[in-house]
């Protein structure tokens, strides 16, 4: 079967999300949701763009509308949660939502600007061409042009930031795919070395490359992370986290883009202070 529309996911999203308990991150939701869509391999890896697949992007709208139409939240750290409203809904009734979200993007629009939509309600993306998804295309369109040893240096960086200590870039040719060594502390008591790769990639990263770096990692050490602006496939994924062989950590282009804007790394992020004022305090005074 074709990758189900954003209407066919909300359903199975608030599902999926109600037996991880309410709270999940994306990777987990994700996670939960796919197995419940009984897709081919080929259709869980048909591409959209650059750095994410056709399955995930989908996704990712679903989250954004149910957001709109109250029934789940996301916090700053990327955890969505059921609303109180979401917690009572079973199916989602997604003409009503369709409806809502019209409504919604009507209600933004200058009187002059609106006009009966061209397309069906149904295809009706509600924050299309927002300043969200504009900072992220051209983040990647950044990324993609790198050369990649700026790319290593900036993968060095990040991982700096988020806490690696002694990050050296090798990238040496003919060691595998390795690009790097970091080292990663806990408490201040015990540390491991983690090897990195960085993959500048347009497209999807196959269980091949996962497998031929695990080799290369052999007697060094027992934890890696390949970082690539593309995305991962199924089977890279499974080839990851495969029982018995050394965990490979993955993040994708959406996880490096988060992570960049997170770490304030060549992303600048302006914050608006919005102020209220509270009566009944002065009333209690």
């Amino acid at each position: 079967m074709a990758v189900p529309s954003v209407d066919q996911l909300y359903s199975p999203l608030l599902q999926a999300l109600r037996k991880l308990g309410g709270s999940a991150s994306i990777s987990e939701l994700e996670n939960a949701t796919i197995p419940t869509l009984d897709l081919s391999e080929d259709d869980l890896n048909q591409p959209h763009g650059q750095r994410t697949t056709e399955v995930a992007y989908r996704l990712a709208w679903a989250r954004t509308n149910l957001k709109i139409y109250g029934l789940v939240d996301n916090s700053q750290r990327g955890v969505w949660v059921l609303t109180p409203q979401g917690a009572k809904v079973d199916l989602v009734d997604s003409h009503e939502v369709r409806r809502f979200l019209l409504e919604k993007r009507k209600q933004r629009q200058p009187k002059r600007q609106r006009k009966s939509p061209s397309r069906e309600v149904g295809e009706l993306d509600p924050t299309e061409g927002t300043p969200e998804q504009n900072w992220r295309e051209h983040l990647q369109a950044t990324l993609l042009t790198l050369p990649p040893g700026t790319f290593e240096r900036l993968c060095q960086r990040m991982l700096r930031e988020s806490g690696f200590v002694q990050v050296e870039v090798t990238g040496r040719s003919g060691d595998g795919g390795i690009d790097g060594i970091g080292r990663v502390t806990i408490g201040g008591l015990l540390s491991f070395p983690v090897l990195f790769q960085c993959k500048r990639y347009h497209g999807s990263v196959g269980p091949s490359t996962i497998r031929d770096f695990r080799g290369a990692m052999i007697g060094r050490t027992d934890r890696g992370l390949v970082i690539t602006t593309g995305t991962f496939t199924r089977e890279a994924k499974l080839e990851a986290t495969r029982d018995g062989a050394p965990p490979i950590d993955l993040v994708d282009g959406e996880d490096l883009l988060n992570k960049l804007k997170e770490l304030r790394l060549g992303v600048q992020v302006q914050m608006v202070e919005a102020i209220s004022i509270d009566p009944d305090w002065f009333q209690g005074i």
